[in-house]
């Protein structure tokens, strides 16, 4: 007995049977590397925001620059924000990954 077109049209609609699989493609290692390298450039470079940032707190609470203080205090915060995305990439993409892969 054969199926209608229509039905298997909302069946491949509603399970297309894509999963994710390494290996596919050429160049994934390299890509794998390109990513990973560009996670390191962007923690290093968190590391002297933060630096910075609290420099200009100290020194504007030192000197009475109220304005810089402020400053440096959200430079402070705004940095270690990114360092907590940038440290729990991985983690987050894949938990909705995972989360994305139970609807139906």
């Amino acid at each position: 007995m054969s199926v209608p077109l229509t039905d298997r049209v909302i069946q491949l609609a509603y399970d297309p049977g894509i999963t994710p699989k390494g290996g596919g493609l050429p160049g994934l290692s390299v890509l794998k590397n390109v990513v990973n390298s560009i996670n390191m450039f962007g923690i290093i470079a968190v590391v002297g925001a933060l630096a910075v940032s609290l420099g200009v707190w100290a020194w504007g609470h030192h000197t009475g620059g109220h304005q810089a203080e402020a400053n440096g205090k959200k430079g402070a915060v705004v940095a270690a924000g990114a360092a907590l995305g940038l440290g729990a990439a991985n983690g987050i993409v894949a938990f909705f990954s995972g989360l994305g892969s139970q609807v139906y």
